[in-house]
């Protein structure tokens, strides 16, 4: 059965719930047992079955199953956030004296959950340059634990090499974890050498910048019992009305994808052409120095981007942002709407490779709307941007 076939019914059971075609939303924390003897069975296996709210409910174990098979994974375990999902995922492979390999060209929040709180945990971070590929090798220590990959970067669009790194990760037993937010549906993660597959379902899973969710998918029983354990332990659970909204917009991510990619193409090879554009940051495409990795590895791409302007002052770059129609200010990306934020100076931290561009850089999500109006909203922000100047 193809992927598009298979999002449309997964999770699905409407047998279970009187005929419902999606499955209900339970809001649940307190479970009832008919006996002793059942609650203390319920013990025994504590992750089997509806046992209580935190643990997951129908509505829970419905987004898991589908989340699943989108990832192509094993099992799934749903958090109530992207970054509920990096740190519960860290968390349960991590242990003081442990070493972490984290891509330079990580989420930020990532960066600074592990120099701060992994920091205080006695867990020591490498940061490592993303285009390394098979020389990961070399930074593998005897306490690596997990080499963590995010592909593309999503603030500078590196694609890195996931089969070499995870070839050279699991030769010294470490684990390779993957943000793999950008490339939903688009890539395949356990098809390529990794263990664990995070995704801010906040972002296309949702799909209508309305609500907060974060999931983990992982390779076999074994990898699941332990994100399991350790996601439960930190309470990171998942509202039930969030988990519906992730559920109700898996059904359609197919469709939605396949167009915010289609109109970040037009665009970009639009923008390569403006004499204000000094690169386009955008694995899609030809001239991106990720574009081989890329066509490798990935099905297709979503409608997020970067750009590099040539050089100009920062209220020339204000007044160009500031007068968008359809690219509003506004963190995150994913939704329906498109997206612009500036992402020159603090948004973007090295501290094992280099990210010098000589011109102000920006991130862009292409949402929904018509690829000519965007094209015309990006036209007029030029304008503006050399009336400033």
């Amino acid at each position: 059965m193809k992927k598009d076939s298979q999002i449309v019914h997964a999770g699905r059971h409407p047998e279970r719930h009187f005929g419902a075609v999606n499955p209900p939303v339970y809001h649940a924390s307190t479970i009832l047992h008919p006996s002793v003897a059942a609650m203390e069975a319920s013990g025994k296996h504590p992750f089997e079955g509806v046992r209580y709210g935190r643990f997951g409910t129908p509505t829970t174990f419905a987004f898991e199953e589908a989340m699943a098979v989108v990832e192509g994974g094993h099992k799934c375990v749903a958090t109530s956030s992207g970054l509920a999902a990096i740190t519960g995922a860290l968390l349960a492979f991590l242990k003081a004296g442990d070493h972490l390999l984290m891509v330079d060209s990580t989420y930020f929040p990532t960066r600074k959950f592990c120099d701060s709180v992994l920091t205080g945990l006695g867990i020591e971070t490498t940061y490592y340059d993303p285009l390394v590929g098979a020389g990961i090798a070399g930074l593998i220590r005897p306490n690596t634990r997990v080499v963590f990959t995010e592909s593309p970067g999503s603030l500078t669009f590196e694609v890195q090499d996931i089969p070499a790194i995870a070839e050279a990760a699991h030769r010294a037993g470490a684990v390779v974890m993957m943000d793999n937010t950008w490339g939903v549906l688009t890539f395949q993660p356990f098809a390529h050498g990794v263990d664990v597959s995070i995704q801010a379902c906040t972002k296309y899973v949702v799909g209508h910048a309305d609500a907060m969710l974060g999931a983990i998918t992982l390779a076999n029983e074994d990898t699941w019992l332990k994100v399991k354990s350790s996601v439960a332990a930190f309470g990171h659970s998942p509202g039930a009305e969030e988990l519906y909204l992730g559920l109700r917009g898996l059904r359609t991510l197919p469709v939605r994808l396949r167009h915010h990619g289609q109109t970040a193409l037009a665009l970009c090879r639009w923008l390569e052409t403006r004499p204000e554009v000094e690169r386009v940051l955008y694995p899609a495409l030809h001239s991106d120095p990720g574009h081989a990795l890329w066509k490798r590895d990935f099905t297709g791409a979503c409608g997020l981007f970067g750009l590099i302007l040539k050089p100009a002052s920062k209220e020339a770059v204000d007044a160009m942002l500031d007068g968008f129609s359809h690219f509003k200010l506004g963190f995150s990306w994913g939704g329906f709407e498109s997206l612009v934020i500036p992402t020159t100076g603090h948004s973007i931290i090295r501290t094992a490779s280099t990210w010098a561009p000589a011109g102000p850089s920006l991130r862009f999500h292409a949402g929904l709307e018509d690829a000519t109006d965007l094209q015309a909203d990006l036209e007029a922000g030029f304008t503006r941007l050399t009336a400033a100047a």
